[in-house]
Order: C-alpha cells, then sequence, then structure tokens
C-alpha cells in the first residue's frame, strides 16, 4: 500500500492543526518497524497477513442509494450515519435532545476543534499496533463525533454503518465519544463488506466517559472472509463511571482486536466482553488490558470463541492494578468451544499487581462440545449439524444475557442466530 500522501488525501477544508497531525503520523508510520516474531505482543499471530502491497485507497461506491438502504439495524434511532468507502452517504441526527452533537469527524474536527484535540487518539496504543494506529491517523477522513453533554440521557440508539466496497479497497473508520457527567448513551457500530471482496480496513475508537457516565459500546463486524482489519479501542472511565463494550466478530479473514481500557477514577466500571464465532481459516487475534489506576474500581473481561475447520484465536489479556489502586476488583475469562480438531485456541490471561487489598482473578478453558447433548437433540430428530448449531448459539446467547436492554439483548442475539445459519424466531 502506497504511503505517500497526493494532493487530494487531506482536502483544502481540512483544518491547519490536523493536516500537520496527519502528515506526521504518516512520518511514524514508515518510521515504525513492522511487528515481528521477537514482538511478544505478536507472538501467535500470522505476520504474513499484514503484508498491504496490493491494498489501493478506495474509490467512491457506486451506488449510494444501495448502501443506504441495506443499512438496517435496530427498528428506532436516535441518530443514523452511514459511511461507504470513507465517504459519508447519509446522516440522520433529527431525533437526538438538545445539546447531543452526532457529527461525520471532518465536521466536528472543523466546528468543535478544542474538544476535538482534547480527545481523538489521545491514548497511546500500547498493544502492539502502534504501526497501524499510526497510519490510521495519517489517512482517516471518516468516522463519527458523537457527544452528549452532562446530566443528558439519550434513550434510543445511535447507529453508524461502515461500508467497504471494491477489492483490495482501503477504508480507516473511526468512533470518537466523549460522554459528560451523568450522560447515558447506547451507540452501534456496524463494519461490513458489500460485495465480498477483500478490503483492509483499519478503524480506531476512543470512548471517553466523564464522572458517572454511562455508555454501552456495540460492535457487530462482518468483513467479508479475507479481508484484513484492525480495530483498536480505548476507554477512559471516570469517578463512578461505567463502560460496557460488545465486539462481535462475524468476518474477516485476518482480525486484530486490540482493546485497552483504563478506569481513572474511584468506583468507575468497565465490560469487556467479545463473541468470536471462526469457520474456515479465519483468524481472530485480541489484546486488551484492564489497566486499573484508581482505588476502588472494578472491571469484568468475558470473551467467547467458537472455532471450527481450520480457524484460529489468539487472546492475550492483561488485568494491570497499578500503585495505589487498593480495592480492586478485576475478572477476567476467556473461553473456547472446540467444533473441529484442525482448529487451535490459544490464551494467554495475566496478572500485574502492584497494590495491595485487590481481587482478581484471570483464567482461559478449551473444551468440545458435549457429546450427550448432541446425541439427546439427535434422539429427537434434530441433526447432527443443527444440533451443533444450537449448541454453539447457547453458548453465544449466555453472554448476551449480561445486556441490560431487553430489546438490544434480543436484537444481538438474532443477529447471532442469524450468523450461525440457523433460522430465527
Amino acid at each position: 500500500m502506497s504511503t505517500t500522501l497526493d494532493d487530494n488525501t487531506i482536502e483544502t477544508t481540512t483544518p491547519a492543526w490536523l493536516a500537520e497531525l496527519q502528515a506526521a503520523a504518516l512520518k511514524d508510520y514508515e518510521n515504525t518497524p513492522a511487528p515481528t516474531r521477537r514482538d511478544e505482543a505478536w507472538r501467535y499471530s500470522d505476520l504474513s497477513a499484514l503484508n498491504l502491497d496490493a491494498f489501493v485507497e478506495a474509490r467512491p461506491v457506486e451506488s449510494e442509494g444501495r448502501l443506504i438502504n441495506s443499512s438496517r439495524g435496530v427498528e428506532q434511532t436516535a441518530a443514523k450515519l452511514v459511511f461507504g468507502n470513507n465517504a459519508l452517504l447519509h446522516c440522520d441526527t433529527a431525533s437526538l435532545p438538545a445539546g447531543v452533537i452526532v457529527a461525520p469527524l471532518d465536521v466536528a474536527a472543523r466546528d468543535h476543534a478544542e474538544i476535538f484535540r482534547r480527545y481523538f487518539m489521545a491514548q497511546p496504543v500500547e498493544l502492539g499496533s502502534h504501526k497501524y494506529a499510526a497510519l490510521h491517523k495519517a489517512r482517516v477522513t471518516g468516522g463519527t463525533f458523537v457527544y452528549v453533554p452532562a446530566n443528558v440521557e439519550v434513550a434510543l440508539p445511535i447507529e453508524v454503518f461502515h461500508w467497504v466496497e471494491g477489492e483490495n479497497a482501503s477504508v480507516f473508520p473511526h468512533t470518537l465519544i466523549i460522554c459528560g457527567e451523568n450522560s447515558k448513551v447506547t451507540v452501534l457500530d456496524y463494519f461490513q463488506s458489500s460485495d465480498n471482496q477483500r478490503a483492509f480496513a483499519c478503524g480506531v475508537n476512543d470512548l471517553h466517559l466523564e464522572r458517572g457516565a454511562k455508555l454501552n459500546y456495540v460492535a457487530v463486524q462482518n468483513w467479508s472472509p479475507t479481508s484484513l482489519a484492525f480495530h483498536i479501542n480505548s476507554t477512559i472511565v471516570a469517578r463512578d463511571a461505567t463502560s460496557s463494550a460488545l465486539s462481535l466478530n462475524f468476518g474477516g479473514g485476518f482480525v486484530r482486536g486490540e482493546s485497552l481500557s483504563r478506569l481513572d477514577g474511584e468506583g468507575s466500571r468497565s465490560e469487556m466482553l467479545s463473541i468470536n464465532p471462526l469457520d474456515g481459516t479465519r483468524i481472530v487475534d485480541q489484546r486488551t488490558l484492564q489497566d486499573h489506576a484508581a482505588p476502588g474500581a472494578s472491571s469484568d473481561l468475558l470473551y467467547l470463541n467458537a472455532l471450527d475447520n481450520a480457524s484460529r484465536s489468539i487472546f492475550a489479556g492483561l488485568i494491570k492494578v497499578e500503585e495505589g489502586a487498593h480495592r480492586t476488583d478485576a475478572y477476567q475469562k476467556v473461553r473456547n468451544l472446540i467444533l473441529s480438531n484442525d482448529s487451535e485456541a490459544n490464551s494467554m490471561p495475566g496478572l500485574e499487581i502492584l497494590a495491595d487489598d485487590v481481587r482478581c482473578t484471570h483464567g482461559a478453558t478449551s473444551g468440545e462440545i458435549n457429546e450427550d447433548e448432541l446425541f439427546y437433540m439427535q434422539a429427537r430428530g434434530i441433526r447432527k449439524e443443527d444440533g451443533r448449531r444450537l449448541i454453539v448459539n447457547g453458548f453465544f446467547q449466555s453472554l448476551l444475557e449480561r445486556l441490560e436492554s431487553s430489546p438490544l439483548r434480543e436484537y444481538l442475539g438474532r443477529k447471532v442466530t442469524e450468523r450461525l445459519g440457523l433460522p430465527v424466531q
């Protein structure tokens, strides 16, 4: 992939400060070495998948209306944005409460520069993909800015759709969410291929919660089965705030997910959830950090993988309790359901504790389908393959029970069921 900026990469309306930031990020990308097997952050990963030479700048989509009409999610939304190949195709913000800002990234950088500059990619990338985060910063043009003022609740979800189409097209989706004190909002991000061709996606989301805020963030990734994708997340949680982040990885050939959650205030809480149905030769490589920087905070991580055919999962997660972060309560669990002798699950949970009076637990399990359960289904006329899918569906639905919102839980439950090829009730 070319790393030179042509005259059209940064539009003339781009603020000078952002143009300088992107130019510096490009140099950072070019000067940062590519990952090697010697890098602990890339242990067990498939480095051959990281070759970007074939990828090109995405062209404008051929039919905007087709993608807009295909962007169907929950029944009612407070706002809805649709992007195709980095460009905004649709923006509806008419149902937002007063004071809430939902805008394309370039508009926010121009019209809300002060708050944008304060929060845009402010958290350093610590889990291995600094090089690719720099590429994202240099190339990003399309994305969403969400600002919820203090004491405001957005009752309906905000939905954002990111589409890619065209062979070897490159997209750089970005979501920046800032939740003021005691605010509440739900955001659903969708990442989808429109034509099932190989593409490159390098996405970043920044989630910032002020004191007492509550954010539910859901990312539904369904890139084509041959695509290369990075999804890099940072979540900063202030005192008494609660963040719940759920990722559903339905597609992608090689998907690298990095998620950092920093508990910055006493009484803060972070929940990190992930559902990963893997088949074919797909690889999902996930790295996480639960960073407890303040006392009396809690975090909970649960990642579920179901691996079929010759698929692979890699998980490396760290609970870090910094000095002075006493009374930390942290939990980390990865469960792997092995469906094939050719699949492979690598799990590396870890702890780093520098404070006293803490409760931290972590673990990883791998197991196969219970043959008694499968036999019970077959005895009642259910085909073996359908029985396997039903068991996997139940495995994933157990995680969705953690979601507070019944409509959201039911909607995502249908999405999981549909992904597994089962009839949706």
